[in-house]
């Protein structure tokens, strides 16, 4: 018996010095977000009516659904007119920034199209970002009237940056009724000529690498940001990985066990009398 644990030992002994090992396999998902600026324009000309409910209702809407839409990107808000401000820097609390879209007003800041200012405000808002992509979405119903920047100048700084910029021109062609104050309070309605600079739009996005698109009513707006949400998709990378776990201590530890019995029956047991 005493060789047999001795033998049995030896076997627990060499396996464990073998260092048996088992691996557990998985999967490590990143996703690499986007950086997107909304640049909206507030002017008051946003109030037409040929986008339901007008220009800026829908405009708000279907960007808030935008942002819902995504994950894992930030997103910022630049608004303009006769001026450009920014209503949110970049972030991942969508609530915030569509909350703030929810407020937006024509009127909130001085009329006017700086569609130029507009741009370079959301191209700044990205210089810093080290995304692996930087985008701008930028919505305008008119041409560039107000700032000091032109709006291909504003692009140019935007593709030396790295950053796409996807204009949308919003407007029926022909002409669309604006609702304007009254003479004797109220609101009376006008009818005016859609005015968008469609080669300023266009030139734009080409410089950047983006597209430009013309949103005639809120079913052709709906559809641009739809099919910018398919171009501009997070990148997700998929890592295997494998954890190797040491599994010798248990056949030492049954090795040794082994060789303890050896030595107890040896001197209790079965040890030779003289």
């Amino acid at each position: 018996l005493p060789a047999a644990l001795r033998g049995l030992a030896l076997v627990c002994l060499i396996v464990a010095f073998a260092r048996p090992q088992t691996g557990v396999t998985g999967e490590n998902v990143v996703a690499e977000g986007i950086d997107i600026v909304l640049a909206l324009d507030i002017s008051s000309s946003m109030l037409a009516e040929d986008l339901a409910p007008n220009r800026i209702e829908a405009s708000k809407e279907v960007a808030a659904d935008f942002i819902e839409g995504r994950s894992n990107d930030r997103i910022g808000l630049v608004i303009f007119a006769g001026r450009a401000f920014t209503q949110a820097p970049l972030t991942l609390d969508y609530s915030v920034v569509t909350s703030l879209i929810g407020e937006l007003e024509v009127g909130i800041i001085e009329d006017g199209t700086a569609v130029g200012m507009g741009l370079a405000t959301a191209v700044k808002r990205l210089q810093a970002s080290e995304a692996a992509s930087k985008v701008v979405i930028l919505l305008t119903d008119g041409r560039n009237n107000r700032g000091e920047i032109d709006p291909v100048t504003a692009a140019q700084a935007a593709q030396a940056l790295g950053v796409r910029v996807y204009t949308v021109g919003a407007g029926a062609r022909g002409t669309a009724r604006v609702p304007v104050p009254g003479p004797f309070g109220g609101q009376r309605y006008v009818t005016t000529r859609v005015d968008v600079d469609e080669p300023m739009l266009r030139t734009v996005a080409e410089t950047t690498g983006g597209r430009y698109y013309r949103a005639t009513d809120r079913e052709s707006l709906e559809a641009i940001y739809d099919e910018i949400d398919e171009l501009e998709t997070t990148e997700i990378v998929v890592e295997d990985f494998t954890t190797y776990g040491e599994r010798f201590p248990v056949p030492l530890a049954v090795g040794l066990l082994f060789l303890l019995g050896e030595v107890v029956l040896g001197r209790t047991w079965l040890r030779t009398l003289p």
